[in-house]
């Protein structure tokens, strides 16, 4: 069995020793970090904000606000699914009798 990797993952000028499982993981780990800099730079280009820790709190709340939008569509997406499959069940079951 392989051990862990030991990466170095930078966020916001910071550098965070981190252990991953595979170099999958690694590379979501790089490309999630590259994504929270990049909005990190957009922020502060675009908002007078003097704080890290405000930029990081609007990177968090951008984040994971797409990540429950998400799922809420996921959520009427599979709702609208079971509808159709019941409506298409009764429909196979009016022409079988």
């Amino acid at each position: 069995m392989v051990g862990k990797l030991k990466i170095n993952i930078v966020i916001a000028g910071r550098t965070y020793p981190l252990s991953v499982n595979n170099t999958k993981e690694e590379e979501g780990m790089r490309k999630a970090a590259n994504a929270i800099n990049s909005l990190i730079t957009k922020y502060e280009q675009n908002y007078a904000v003097s704080d890290k820790q405000d930029v990081l709190a609007m990177c968090a709340l951008q984040f994971a606000s797409k990540l429950e939008i998400s799922s809420l569509n996921k959520e009427q997406d599979n709702a609208e699914t079971i509808h159709k499959i019941k409506e298409l069940t009764q429909l196979v079951d009016t022409h079988l009798k």
